[in-house]
C-alpha cells in the first residue's frame, strides 16, 4: 500500500491577510503525513507593480508577465512571500525548504507560445524531478514552492501556482497516494461568490461546464478547476477546494471535485 502525500496550494486573500496566513501555516505545519506546499502571491505582485508605475494584466484568470514585470514577480514570489512563509513554518515546527522550480532542477518549463494570447514570460511545465523531492521528503523536509519555474537555459518563468500543485500531485502519484487541496479564503466553490451559504459540496465536470457557460464560474476559478480535473484524469486520488479547515482531517468541508457522478 502506498503512503499518502498531501499537495496543498494556498493563495488568494489568505496570503494578503497576515492573521489568516499565520493560521493557515500553523494548521499546515501540524499535518503529520508527507506534504508539499505551493503558494501564489499574485495580489502582492500586482500591488508592487502598481507602486512601480506598471499596470498588471490578467487574461482569463492568468497573469501576463512582461520583461518589466518579471523581476517584481521574482522578488515577490521567491523572496518576500516564500522566505517569510518558510520562516513561519519553522516557528511552528515544520522543517520547510523554500524553492522555485529552478532549485535542484525540480520543475522545468517552456515559455508559453505567443499565440493566440501573448502571456509574456510565463512557463508551461515540461518535467518534474520527483527523485530529488523524494529525498527531501524522506529527510522529513517539507518543500515549499512559489509560482516560478525555469526553462533550463537560464530563464525564470512565472508559472501558475494551481498548475504547479496539480502537476506535482500527478508526478508523485506513482510513488504515493496523492491528495490535492486548494485552500483559499472562501469555503469552496460557490454558486454565488458573495454568498458562503451557496457552497457546492460536490462538483463534477458536467456541472462545471454548465456553470462556466452560465458565467457562475469565471475568472481565476476557471484555471483552478481546469487543473483539478486534469489531476483527476491523471490518477490523483482526491481533489478538494475550500478554506483552511480542509487541513483538519476531522472536518470534511469544502467542495469535492469529481470527474462524474456515479
Amino acid at each position: 500500500m502506498k503512503d499518502k502525500i498531501l499537495i496543498v496550494k494556498a493563495g488568494g486573500s489568505l496570503i494578503d491577510c497576515e492573521a489568516k496566513w499565520q493560521h493557515f501555516l500553523k494548521e499546515f505545519a501540524a499535518i503529520k503525513k508527507p506534504k508539499i506546499l505551493v503558494h501564489g502571491g499574485g495580489k502582492s505582485a500586482s500591488a508592487l507593480s502598481k507602486k512601480m508605475g506598471l499596470t498588471p494584466r490578467i487574461i482569463h484568470g492568468r497573469r501576463v508577465t512582461t520583461l518589466e514585470d518579471l523581476p517584481l514577480v521574482i522578488m515577490t514570489f521567491a523572496g518576500l512571500i516564500n522566505k517569510k512563509t518558510v520562516a513561519a513554518l519553522q516557528s511552528y515546527g515544520c522543517n520547510a525548504l523554500g524553492l522555485t522550480g529552478a532549485d535542484a532542477n525540480c520543475i522545468r518549463s517552456s515559455k508559453r507560445p505567443t499565440t493566440p494570447i501573448d502571456y509574456g514570460y510565463v512557463g508551461d511545465i515540461v518535467s518534474i524531478d520527483t527523485s530529488v523531492l523524494l529525498q527531501w521528503l524522506n529527510l522529513g523536509i517539507t518543500p515549499v514552492f512559489c509560482a516560478l519555474t525555469h526553462d533550463g537555459h537560464g530563464q525564470i518563468l512565472n508559472t501558475n501556482a494551481d498548475t504547479i500543485a496539480a502537476q506535482l500531485a500527478i508526478a508523485l502519484h506513482d510513488l504515493f497516494e496523492t491528495e490535492l487541496l486548494y485552500c483559499l479564503e472562501k469555503p469552496g466553490v460557490l454558486l454565488d461568490s458573495e454568498d458562503s451559504d451557496s457552497l457546492i459540496k460536490t462538483l463534477d465536470y458536467y456541472q462545471y461546464e454548465k456553470l462556466k457557460h452560465n458565467h457562475q464560474i469565471h475568472s481565476g476559478m476557471i484555471p483552478k478547476l481546469t487543473n483539478c480535473f486534469t489531476a483527476l484524469q491523471n490518477d490523483v486520488k482526491k481533489v478538494t477546494i475550500g478554506d483552511t479547515s480542509l487541513l483538519r482531517e476531522d472536518c470534511p468541508t469544502g467542495t469535492r471535485i469529481i470527474l462524474k457522478k456515479d
